[in-house]
């Protein structure tokens, strides 16, 4: 059997990744190493000033006292693993991770460090509108993930070292679905949100906004964002390395400028 890595950021009792770890178990042995709690917006990020706990929840299910998803995949390989798995997947998120939200995003994080340690990875986000999870759940997303797992396992990875996987499903029925596209990453518009609240104590604190997906249509012709919108799911290849090589010889020049 293979074996497949799951973890998420929503944490370990969020309802897209159990259902996509039992949708998974049909193709694979899965073990599940979770955050204990919600790490939205974590990133890439490595809990390096405190120690780190597994808390044992099942056979092959386990949670890491406050973690994210980059400690879960780091230190599975760590303490679980004498091999290393054929595959980490990271999801199902509850919302959608498109344009430069992937570089926000936990989910997106887990799959960056499973990459970083040569292992393929794909993560799975569910975007969603007003009540759009309870009426359609997460069977089309475990669906599509499981299809890509399987392709994986039998044609191979389809990227380079250092690249990963991201797959974004509608908001739709499955009766809705228009198919499966491949598209690269959009630009959203960005602001800054944050609520000023009191404490009972009469202290001033923030709380940060939701993120919206605000974009400019003209600017997203066939990218993630458009695609989803239209009923498709979209599936971008991501490379961690970001380097803006195009814009090198630029760059020399202007450093030469005051020669």
């Amino acid at each position: 059997m293979k074996e497949i890595l799951i973890t998420n950021d929503d944490g370990f009792e969020a309802r897209g990744l159990l259902e996509l770890a039992s949708a998974l178990r049909s193709v694979a042995n899965v073990t599940i190493v979770a955050p204990s709690s919600e790490k939205s917006a974590c990133s890439h990020s490595l809990t390096l000033a405190r120690p780190l706990r597994f808390v044992k929840l099942d056979d092959g299910f386990f949670k890491l006292d406050d973690a994210t998803p980059a400690d879960c995949v780091y230190l599975a390989l760590r303490a679980l693993y004498n091999r290393k798995p054929d595959l980490v997947v990271s999801g199902i998120n509850h919302g959608a991770n498109v344009a430069e939200d992937v570089t926000y995003s936990g989910t997106c994080g887990g799959a960056m460090e499973g990459v970083l340690q040569g292992i393929p990875a794909l993560a799975v986000s569910q975007f969603y509108v007003a009540d759009s999870l309870q009426r359609y759940g997460f069977d089309l997303a475990c669906e599509l993930a499981v299809d890509l797992v399987e392709k994986i396992f039998k044609n191979g990875f389809p990227l380079p070292p250092k690249q990963f996987l991201n797959l974004n499903v509608p908001a739709v029925s499955k009766q809705d679905f228009k198919g499966l596209t491949v598209a690269p990453c959009g630009e959203k518009l960005y602001d800054t949100d944050a609520q000023l609240n009191r404490n009972p104590r009469g202290m001033e604190y923030y709380w940060l906004g939701k993120s919206t997906l605000s974009f400019d249509a003209s600017k997203n012709e066939n990218s993630d964002i458009s695609v989803l919108f239209e009923g498709r799911a979209t599936l971008s290849p991501i490379k961690l390395n970001l380097t803006a090589h195009e814009q090198m010889s630029a760059l020399e020049r202007w450093m030469k400028n005051d020669e």
